[in-house]
């Protein structure tokens, strides 16, 4: 199968890149490296069937000739992180709209199957908790600039869907959920790589608002076998899956576990939201998946824990730091 990757070279899409080459897949990636990094795909560069593309999915006709090469599209390129959302929600919203619109339309001229890649941001201040893929999506006002994301991802699902419904084209949605793992970049506010660092470096770690704030945290490799599995399938067009674990705790909690598994001196200080990014930030208190309708579908189920994301993660910041 040749598979194209837009936003390959970001964290998930190059455990993607990897897992597909592994069942002996061809591997076209096409990122314009804004987000995403060489670094993450550097092991790869050389592989006899990995090709990369730097541009981006904003232009039709680069996209259009990559479609023609595939077949099947994985798009994961989208402004990705708390810290990027909240400072450039015009570059937000472009990216994740325009994007996904050039990919479906020129997808649906050859009806090349498309999974899009989802955030489980969707639900915003839902509190019909666990979140079911057909639950209500609660989002705050358009003066916050804090749902630009989550509005923009779900623009890209109401797309995926009627794609599917007026055109025919294959589309899958996946809503991941606090996806983590070796090379995640903490540089736009992913808590666990930025924990991590701090905790090795035995300085504060910050969390932000009070911390009682709850998140699940799923292992990249668990994601990457849920996204195969559905492509794989091929009977599942149309539809809407959350991936993600389980397994709850809170970002106050997370710090300490980080702090007990580097065996770090840091201490743990609150920032308010007001500070650490704009006056009027909002969140949402708990975000848990329903994961019933992957399991029943593929028998999938998250198999790592927090546990098993950490030592990873800590075994490749000890070795990045290495150099």
């Amino acid at each position: 199968m040749r598979a194209l990757l837009t936003g390959g070279a970001g964290f998930i899409g190059s455990h993607l890149a990897d897992a597909l080459l592994a069942q002996g897949h061809h591997v076209h990636v096409l990122d314009d490296l804004s987000t995403g990094s060489i670094d993450n795909i550097h092991h790869i560069r050389d592989h006899d069937r990995f090709e990369l593309t730097i541009g981006s999915a904003i232009d039709e006709p680069l996209v259009a000739e990559l479609v023609d090469g595939a077949d099947v599209i994985y798009h994961l390129a989208a402004a990705v992180g708390v810290d990027l959302i909240v400072e450039s929600p015009v570059r937000t919203i472009q990216t994740n709209v325009h994007c996904t619109e050039v990919v479906l339309a020129e997808a649906a001229k050859k009806s090349t199957p498309v999974l899009i890649a989802s955030t489980s941001e969707v639900y915003g201040k839902s509190t019909q908790l666990p979140f079911h893929e057909d639950g209500d999506l609660v989002m705050g006002a358009t003066t916050k600039g804090r749902w630009a994301y989550a509005c923009s991802k779900a623009i890209d699902e109401f797309l995926a869907v009627a794609y599917w419904q007026e055109r025919k084209l294959p589309t899958l949605v996946v809503r991941l959920f606090n996806t983590v793992g070796p090379r995640q970049t903490g540089q736009y506010g992913m808590v666990v790589p930025r924990f991590i660092r701090s905790a090795l470096s035995n300085r504060d770690l910050q969390v932000f608002g009070d911390g009682d704030q709850s998140r699940c945290f799923g292992h990249v490799d668990d994601a990457v076998r849920a996204l195969i599995g559905l492509v794989e399938s091929g009977s599942h067009y149309g539809e809407v899956f959350n991936v993600g674990s389980t397994e709850e705790i809170t970002i106050r909690g997370l710090a300490e576990r980080v702090i007990a598994a580097t065996e770090s001196t840091s201490e743990i200080i609150t920032v308010p939201y007001d500070v650490a990014y704009a006056r009027g930030f909002e969140d949402m208190r708990r975000r848990i998946p329903d994961t019933t309708k992957i399991n029943e579908a593929l028998g999938w189920r998250a198999e790592l824990t927090l546990d098993d994301i950490l030592r990873d993660v800590v075994a490749f910041e000890k070795t990045r730091a290495l150099g």
